[in-house]
């Protein structure tokens, strides 16, 4: 059990260099030995130290969620960056993209023939500086066509000037109880059959894109090119209870103090109260989630409930109540609403505060 340090003061985000190190590493190398190139999901932690680990470790380079997030790696040295998002792009986007394109590889998602027309239209003479990838839904049922009409949009890209490179999926109907390998099926499926039809259509596919955390290791190189998992490098309780890291695997948690304590009795839970709430921890919480979070050092303790600046966490019967006071390392459910939640973050090893990072990109939305 790893202390707080005395200098962080709580409510805080911990990261611990070594595991965080270690979980860098092992994805990489992992992915690498399946044949498919890395590009991370860089919306998760927000952090260019955290970006420069994974490049170091042999990132093809990053993905990220929105032109903002792509602006602050390219100006902290990222030479590749992949925005796997459906952009509708206007005037200001179109400038944006520019500039980008002018320092740095820039990929973009899109996913009808409209988009493509108007991000073409908007981009003119310096559409075909722009690579872009047909998003294609694998089963998830958000954004992405069919498959079947992948060719059409790719065909609309190509009358706009853009240069068209492949396709992408999300597969993230992964994040759920016993979903990550028919997912990770259902995602070589669907980016096989948009390959195909790109193929067809006279493209050249130089990139089949997917993954995510639970099922990056399960995904076939057969079908993809890279994957993009994000949430690997923390870990969060989400993660945990899915099965896919254990304890010694999280890398981010958040320090928070016992405020309020209660032994409960008469159908009152037993219970203490942190100072940890929905605006550190995120208030995600899937219907198949056991809390609103865990605790690093308590497993079987569930955070029942969370307002703003509370956590309620009811105790197991059979195990002391902690004290007023004393501090307590939480696993939010969902570590990439953590970090976009705060400034900076305590970098820790051995339970010694080492130094802060910016979290550079927290809230470059749009």
């Amino acid at each position: 059990m790893h202390r707080i340090p005395e200098e962080v003061d709580t409510p805080d985000v911990l990261i611990d260099r070594d595991t965080l190190e270690r979980n860098v590493e092992r994805m990489a190398a992992a992915v690498r030995e399946r044949g498919l190139r890395l590009r991370p999901h860089a919306k998760t932690h927000k952090v260019p130290e955290i970006a420069a680990l994974q490049l170091a470790a042999g990132a093809a380079g990053l993905t990220v969620a929105t032109l903002g997030e792509a602006e602050v790696f390219a100006a902290h040295g990222a030479e590749d960056l992949f925005i796997a998002y459906p952009l509708w792009v206007g005037p200001r986007q179109a400038e944006r993209l520019r500039r980008l394109s002018a320092a740095v590889r820039i990929s973009v998602g899109v996913d009808s023939a409209e988009a493509a027309a108007a991000m073409g239209e908007q981009l003119g003479d310096a559409a075909g500086d722009i690579a872009v990838l047909v998003e294609v839904d694998s089963g998830h049922h958000r954004s992405g066509v069919r498959p079947e009409a992948a060719a059409d949009v790719a065909r609309a890209a190509a009358r706009a000037g853009l240069r068209v490179e492949g396709v992408f999926t999300f597969p993230g109907h992964s994040y759920a109880p016993g979903m990550p390998v028919e997912a990770a099926a259902q995602e070589q499926q669907a980016l096989d059959r948009a390959a195909g039809q790109l193929e067809a259509a006279g493209f050249a596919v130089l990139r089949r894109s997917g993954g995510s955390t639970p099922s990056a290791l399960l995904t076939d190189s057969a079908a993809a090119t890279e994957v993009r998992p994000g949430v690997y490098v923390f870990g969060d309780a989400q993660q945990l209870e899915l099965g896919r890291c254990a304890l010694e695997d999280i890398a981010l948690t958040v320090a928070a103090t016992v405020v309020s304590r209660h032994e409960g009795g008469d159908a009152v839970p037993r219970r203490v109260v942190l100072d940890a709430g929905s605006k550190v921890l995120g208030s995600d919480r899937p219907a198949w989630a056991t809390g609103y979070g865990r605790l690093m050092d308590h497993p079987d303790a569930r955070i029942t409930a969370l307002s703003e600046h509370h956590a309620t966490v009811v105790w197991p019967e059979d195990a002391p109540l902690p004290a007023l006071g004393e501090r307590l390392r939480v696993i939010p459910n969902h570590v990439c609403l953590t970090m976009n939640l705060v400034d900076d973050v305590a970098v820790v090893r051995g339970g010694a505060l080492l130094e802060r990072w910016t979290v550079a990109a927290r809230g470059r939305n749009s």
